[in-house]
């Protein structure tokens, strides 16, 4: 509290003093404003307890909590003295009730000491909230009577608690049926689906409950608000000169952004009012009043009242039309813009965001559409690389097989796929033991049949002579047949490679056909890049062209390659076509491995960035619409 708050001066008209306690208790239960409440309630305090020469009341002002103001005084037109406000002040610094001695002066010659006059404070406080003070100066007296004093301040402190708690009651109830009232008339909005109905319905609520001869609802279109609903009126001619003259008092509203009410009452702040009092002298309209519909600081449109000429509009009523248009205006103006067509919707839309391109705010809007224009500008204008992707793998330009010369088994088999072999390595044995057998069988029969050519000869029997001829040429070749294939039971590496295929690890002393492919065999220095290139790109790939490979092995080191053959045969993967590209590699590394796989990327040409972005898009439109255009 600031005592500098508090002014102990009365400029009130003085009130007879000599009335008696029937005309006060009169007056005080008749009491209609607080005002006289206040000074009634202190003229029955100040005359019910004996020997008190003034008195003061002091309540709360305005409703702040720190500031207050001298609400009554006893007797009516007389100072109260300076001291019994320092009481007071000092009652509401501390929150508890005074009783401050005043010592009178001392007049020499007197038989006895003068007694003590007595300054009385008690603050006022409702639900443990400071409402203000009650001070008063009593005549001299014992300490004791004193104290009496103040509990019969806190008796009499009841009547202004209660008389407070009567009037938040009381101003809750009217704040909950003003609620009421306007939830009642938001909700008539809320039964219709489509706007027209909605709106109409809303007035209609709102004529009837405010006992109104027309209630219009008008939204502006174009900078200037036009009528949508009246009360009681499914049509209405827009063109007619009683509406005409509604949309100019709306007009007139919402270019003061101000509720204007006429006839304007006397202590009503000064506006121009031209349209309405035309509207009401033409028309013969006894009250108009028309409030903005308003939301975030932009007007929406207006809603206008006309009530007879007995009936004007009260406070109360005007307030309640400032906060129904506060409610309903957003509601009405969301069900007016979803009801309409696509069409007005998307320039609504397109007018609305160029008001916040060239608006005074919207700085984040304004750089974003600022930073997209120039990528749309630098992808329409600035080209680059066009390159077709694709999955690619190494194969090797080469395979070897190593097959199984001859009928046997497998004795033995160091190597397996994946061993990275030499020239002349082993890679397995074949049992040579049967062949042994057969070749000492054919060189003992060789040399039986070569005795019997010579006792032939000696006996100059020339047929017999020729048949053994022929049988020993038989042996010798049976000899050397089993001699090849006993030079050849080591199967070697027939040059520096990898094996890529073959393990016969598992499979010692298993039998093995003639021709039987053993193993394969590729070198590690000459590879080529198969690349599986989408049938919506491999129009654009061309012998020669270079490119660049990626494997998932080694990602940091792009390996160039050239376009070589394109294979004109395509296959099915995944419910799409592929064309098999097959390229050479410009480098090498040692650790390139067959099977290897990465994306190939074939360099084709410049274009721009743009066509680069979209000519999947725009050819998978294309495809459609040629699939559904007659």
């Amino acid at each position: 509290m600031d005592g500098s708050d508090i002014s102990l001066r009365d400029d009130r008209r003085p009130s007879d003093l000599h009335d008696p306690d029937e005309l006060l208790w009169r007056q005080f239960g008749e009491a209609k404003s607080a005002e006289a409440f206040a000074r009634t309630w202190l003229a029955l305090q100040c005359r019910m307890i004996p020997g008190v020469t003034s008195g003061v009341l002091v309540l709360r002002s305005g409703g702040a909590a720190d500031r207050f103001a001298p609400a009554a005084f006893w007797p009516e037109g007389r100072r109260t003295r300076p001291h019994l406000g320092e009481v007071a002040e000092r009652a509401l610094r501390e929150r508890r009730a005074l009783v401050v001695p005043v010592p009178q002066p001392h007049h020499e010659g007197a038989a006895a000491p003068p007694r003590l006059r007595y300054d009385v404070a008690r603050p006022i406080e409702v639900d443990g909230e400071l409402q203000g003070v009650v001070a008063v100066d009593v005549s001299p007296r014992s300490e004791r009577d004193a104290d009496a004093t103040v509990r019969q301040l806190e008796w009499g402190g009841a009547w202004l608690e209660i008389a407070r708690l009567r009037g938040d009651t009381t101003r809750a109830v009217v704040v909950r049926d003003r609620l009421q009232t306007i939830l009642d008339l938001v909700a008539a909005t809320f039964g219709q689906a489509r706007f027209g109905p909605a709106a109409l319905a809303f007035v209609t609520t709102v004529a009837t409950r405010l006992d109104a001869d027309r209630v219009t609802l008008g939204f502006l279109r174009r900078g200037r608000a036009r009528a949508v609903a009246v009360s009681h009126s499914a049509k209405f001619s827009r063109s007619s000169n009683l509406v005409r003259a509604i949309e100019q008092a709306m007009d007139e509203a919402i270019d003061q952004q101000a509720l204007v009410v006429w006839p304007q009452p006397s202590d009503w702040r000064p506006q121009v009012a031209r349209a309405h009092a035309e509207l009401a002298r033409q028309h013969a309209v006894g009250n108009v009043c028309t409030v903005p519909l308003v939301e975030g600081g932009r007007a929406l449109g207006a809603l206008t009242v006309e009530r007879p000429g007995d009936l004007p509009f009260d406070p109360v009523t005007v307030e309640l039309l400032e906060v129904l248009a506060g409610f309903a205006g957003p509601i009405l103006e969301r069900a007016r813009r979803d009801d309409r067509w696509l069409g007005a919707k998307a320039a609504d839309a397109a007018r609305d965001l160029l008001a916040r391109l060239v608006g005074p705010r919207h700085l984040g809007l304004k750089v974003s559409l600022a930073v997209a224009a120039l990528v749309l500008l630098v992808l329409a204008t600035a080209t680059g690389d066009f390159r077709v992707a694709s999955d690619a793998t190494l194969e090797p330009v080469m395979r070897q097989q190593v097959s199984a010369p001859f009928v046997g088994y497998v004795a033995e088999a160091p190597a397996r796929a994946g061993d990275v072999v030499k020239r002349g390595q082993l890679l397995a044995t074949l049992d040579d033991r049967e062949l042994r057998l057969s070749r000492l069988k054919w060189l003992s029969q060789q040399e039986q049949l070569t005795r019997q050519y010579h006792q032939a000869m000696a006996v100059r029997n020339a047929p017999a002579v020729g048949i053994l001829a022929a049988q020993i040429d038989q042996a010798k070749a049976e000899v050397a047949l089993l001699d090849y294939n006993l030079a050849h039971t080591r199967l070697s590496a027939p040059f520096d490679g990898m094996v890529v295929a073959g393990d016969l690890s598992q499979a010692l002393a298993a039998p093995v056909e003639r021709g039987q492919a053993l193993f394969e065999i590729a070198p590690l220095d000459a590879y080529r890049v198969v690349l599986q290139v989408s049938e919506r790109d491999v129009a654009y790939v061309r012998p020669a062209q270079r490119g660049t490979l990626v494997l998932t092995g080694t990602p940091g080191e792009p390996l160039p390659f050239v376009v070589e053959t394109i294979t004109p045969v395509s296959t099915a993967r995944e419910g799409h076509n592929y064309f098999r590209v097959e390229a050479r590699l410009d480098r090498r590394l040692e650790r390139l491995r067959p099977g290897m796989e990465g994306v190939g990327k074939i360099e084709i040409d410049r274009r721009l960035y743009v066509w680069i972005w979209t000519r999947q898009v725009v050819d998978w439109i294309r495809l459609e619409l040629w699939k559904w255009l007659p």
